[in-house]
C-alpha cells in the first residue's frame, strides 16, 4: 500500500503535487511544535510545583535562589524579573523610592512579565489551530483539481470506463487523505495543550496577585521597621525576609 501511495503521488498533476508539498510542510511543522510544546509544558508544570513549594515555605532570598534553578516555570520567571526590578529600584541613586511609587512599579513589572510568559506559553498554538482547520480544505482543493483532471481525461478518451477514471480519482483522493493526516494530530494537540496552558495561566494569575500582596506587605513592614530603627539608633535596616 505504501508503494502504491508513493506511485499515486508521483503520477499526480503539478497542482496536486504542490498541494501535497504544502500539506507536508504543515504536517512536519505541526509535529515539531507538538514535540517542543509537550516538553515545554511538562517542564513548566514540574518547575511551577517545585517553585510554589519553596515560595510558600521559605523567605524571599531563599526563593530567589531557588527560582534561578526553576526558570522553566513562568511563575519563577515572573518572580525573578520582579525581584530584579525591586533591587534596581531600591538601589537607584543609593536611596529607596517612595513606597507607593515602588509598589506601582512592581505591579507593572509583574503584569508585563506575566503577559510575556503568557505569550511564550501560547507560542505555536495558532499554527496548530491553523493546521487543524485549514489542512482539510487544502487537501480538498487538491482533490477538486484532481477530479477536474480526471474528467478532462474522460473527455480526451471519449469514454468513462473505470480504467480511465480510476487513476485520476485515486490521485485526487490522496490530497484529502494527506490533509486529514495533517489536521487530526494538530487538532488533538491543540485541544490537549490548550487545557494545560489554561491551567498554568490560571496558576500564574493567582500567583501574580499573591506576589503583589506579599511585596506590598514586605515594603510596608520594612518602612515601619525603618522608621522605628531610625528613631532608636539612626541606622537604616535592610530586610530580605518575606513578610508574613
Amino acid at each position: 500500500m505504501s508503494f502504491d501511495l508513493i506511485s499515486l503521488i508521483l503520477q499526480a498533476g503539478l497542482i496536486v503535487k504542490l498541494v501535497l508539498l504544502l500539506l507536508l510542510i504543515f504536517s512536519l511543522t505541526s509535529l515539531a511544535i507538538i514535540v517542543v510544546k509537550w516538553w515545554e509544558l511538562r517542564a513548566a508544570d514540574q518547575d511551577s510545583e517545585a517553585f510554589l513549594e519553596v515560595y510558600r515555605r521559605e523567605g524571599f532570598s531563599e526563593t530567589f535562589d531557588a527560582a534561578r534553578h526553576l526558570d522553566r516555570s513562568p511563575l519563577a520567571v515572573v518572580f525573578l524579573n520582579t525581584g530584579g526590578e525591586l533591587e534596581l529600584a531600591r538601589g537607584r541613586d543609593g536611596e529607596d523610592q517612595a513606597r507607593e511609587t515602588l509598589v506601582g512599579q512592581l505591579a507593572r513589572s509583574i503584569a508585563w512579565s506575566s503577559h510575556a510568559q503568557m505569550r511564550r506559553l501560547e507560542r505555536g498554538m495558532p499554527f496548530l489551530a491553523t493546521t487543524g482547520s485549514a489542512a482539510p480544505f487544502i487537501g480538498l482543493l487538491g482533490t477538486v483539481v484532481g477530479i477536474i483532471a480526471a474528467f478532462q481525461s474522460i473527455g480526451v478518451a471519449g469514454q468513462a470506463s473505470l480504467a480511465v477514471v480510476g487513476p485520476g480519482i485515486a490521485e485526487a483522493l490522496v490530497a484529502t487523505a494527506v490533509g486529514l493526516m495533517a489536521a487530526i494530530p494538530a487538532t488533538i494537540a491543540y485541544n490537549a495543550f490548550g487545557g494545560r496552558i489554561d491551567a498554568i495561566l490560571a496558576m500564574l494569575e493567582e500567583f501574580s496577585g499573591q506576589l503583589e500582596e506579599d511585596l506590598n506587605r514586605l515594603l510596608q513592614s520594612s518602612s515601619v521597621l525603618a522608621q522605628s530603627v531610625r528613631v532608636d539608633t539612626g541606622v537604616e535596616p535592610i530586610s530580605t525576609a518575606r513578610a508574613e
